[in-house]
């Protein structure tokens, strides 16, 4: 008669399921239009905290995720949101930048390039994998943004994000969404 360990295949069960998650083999269901977003509480590059639920009822809200302050395609898209913000504060929204750097970085990244919008830090990836936009294998953010509505539901989500273009076409989303 063989013996069953119950107890150590749930470890191994367990330790097979942390390792694939880890190596990004198993992700967090995808968000869709329509949905509630994840909320969530960062720092800030200022070291204040942003509790999303905060958000609600107060304008639209863009969240873009980058993956590396200081890398080119980061500071391209950055320094658009930075052009852009009057046209997008005009229609009501606000931007926030996540990425997994942290907030010693973000001030940085933010004072260098003279960012007028909050940059957020998400240093375990906890959000970055909330949203469904953590790279494989390594901690950081694929290149996405979401817009959420008042009521903080997902109105708007683009994976194929450019990053000197996203600025502006996050203002044209914003002016279509809101004449609807």
């Amino acid at each position: 008669m063989q013996k069953i360990h119950f107890g150590s295949t749930i470890i191994k069960g367990f330790f097979i399921l942390s390792l694939l998650t880890s190596i990004g083999l198993v992700h967090a269901e995808k968000l869709s239009i329509g949905q509630r977003a994840p909320l969530f509480q960062l720092h800030a590059q200022d070291g204040s905290t942003l509790d999303l639920a905060s958000r609600e009822g107060k304008g639209w809200t863009v969240l873009y995720f980058y993956p590396k302050a200081g890398t080119p395609g980061c500071t391209t898209q950055a320094c658009a949101f930075r052009d852009a913000i009057k046209i997008i504060r005009n229609q009501n929204a606000e931007v926030f930048g996540i990425s997994t750097d942290d907030v010693a970085d973000l001030l940085k990244f933010h004072k260098e390039h003279q960012l007028t919008f909050t940059l957020l830090s998400d240093p375990d990836a906890k959000v970055t994998e909330a949203y469904g936009v953590k790279m494989s294998i390594v901690k950081a953010a694929k290149r996405w943004t979401f817009i959420l509505d008042p009521s903080l539901t997902l109105r708007q989500i683009d994976d194929d994000v450019d990053p000197a273009m996203d600025a502006q076409r996050v203002a044209k989303a914003l002016q279509k969404l809101q004449s609807q």
